[in-house]
């Protein structure tokens, strides 16, 4: 891949914004975030409760509607009332905290509904597609299984293998391994290891700070819906600047 290509900005935010109003005023759960995520990147947002990680990332794809501020997606105005957001959606993965699978469905027809459906993908192709994926991930034999019959690391590693389904260009995690017990963690970080090594272009909000040191390539901290310091790895964990970060490090590290 060539420089120019590695260093292209498929995301790009703009004085974002996201506020509420109550009694005493406007609440921020977003105040004035711009960055950019480049192709290729793996940027992992750390922060305390409640400072806007998860609002900022759900605005990404617009599952968060800002309030003010600009949100482009490889060259598209997503925040414009004309942008087809469905149709930029299926570029963009989403993996949550629960996994979101459909109890009803195999594991395979939960991975094979979206390509079939939105991009009229036929059944064997999306079939292949998705066996070669989950041998990956090393649960090929349980192409036939329901989700109930699943280990929660188990289901987090398929509800990231469906989202490759789509062959997005980014993937968006919010806390994929928060509802996990501990010892299902190191799986499910070790597929997300593997998509970082393979290029894939990754925003991550987590509470893992191994995975944040050894996997990310930029780190944004935030807090009261600001982004508080960024950098490298190493500059926030080894080098913190801000009072407030090395607070929240002091804490959990």
């Amino acid at each position: 891949m060539s420089a120019d290509k590695n260093n292209e900005v498929i995301i790009s935010v703009n004085e974002l914004s996201k506020h509420f109003k109550n009694k005493t005023g406007k609440i921020y759960a977003l105040d004035g975030i711009t960055t950019d995520i480049r192709r290729g990147e793996v940027l992992v947002i750390i922060g305390p409760s409640g400072s806007g990680k998860s609002t900022f990332l759900r605005s990404l794809n617009l599952l968060e509607r800002p309030t003010e501020g600009t949100i482009t997606f490889e060259g598209v105005d997503i925040t414009s009332p004309e942008s087809d957001i469905n149709k930029l959606r299926q570029k963009m993965g989403m993996v949550f905290q629960h996994f979101n699978l459909f109890p009803h469905l195999t594991i395979l027809d939960n991975m094979t509904l979206a390509p079939r459906k939105l991009l009229k993908m036929s059944k064997e192709d999306a079939e292949a597609k998705a066996l070669e994926l989950l041998e990956r991930v090393g649960l090929l034999d349980r192409a036939d299984a329901y989700p109930s019959q699943l280990s929660g690391g188990q289901k987090q590693r398929i509800a990231i293998v469906r989202a490759l389904c789509m062959s997005p260009d980014v993937l968006l995690f919010d806390e994929p391994t928060s509802a996990l017990d501990p010892e299902m963690v190191g799986e499910v970080l070790d597929v997300m290891k593997a998509l970082a090594k393979s290029g894939m272009t990754m925003a991550v909000v987590t509470h893992e700070m191994g995975f944040a040191k050894e996997v990310g390539s930029r780190v944004i901290f935030m807090d009261e819906g600001k982004i508080i310091e960024e950098g490298t790895p190493s500059e926030i964990f080894d080098n913190p600047q801000n009072e407030r970060l090395q607070s929240f490090l002091a804490k959990v590290l």
